[in-house]
């Protein structure tokens, strides 16, 4: 059985971090509505992940740890642990084509929105 592309959400924070990401998973699902949406974060997440209606499976995870992802790199990853190079290395190392990460001077060659680090965790 062919599995459906997929897109990593790297979340892998606290409850409050999870929390305030939930709108971002849903906008992935909106974005890629044939896709499965896979967040690499603790594994005590999935039962929330699943009432979120945007994550299809948790990918346990810990904070600034490589992502066990197995198999062909996921069609896209998405960065939203943080701006930085620790956060960006791990999203990199999964091989996805395309990637959605802030740019900062931490790790200026980012082509993604620039990081401003006055705006609020939930606007942002």
């Amino acid at each position: 059985m062919r599995r459906r592309p997929a897109v990593l959400v790297v979340r892998a924070l606290g409850l409050g971090d999870f929390l305030t990401g939930v709108p971002a998973y849903r906008a992935l699902r909106a974005a890629y509505p044939g896709h499965e949406i896979v967040l690499a974060a603790p594994s005590q997440f999935a039962p929330l992940a699943a009432l979120t209606g945007a994550v299809d499976r948790v990918l346990p995870a810990g904070e600034l740890q490589p992502v066990p992802w197995r198999g062909s790199p996921p069609a896209v990853a998405a960065d939203l642990h943080g701006n930085g190079p620790a956060s960006h290395d791990l999203v990199r190392a999964v091989g996805a084509p395309v990637t959605m990460m802030y740019a900062s001077p931490a790790d200026p060659g980012v082509s993604g929105p620039w990081w401003v680090e006055e705006e609020h965790e939930a606007t942002r």
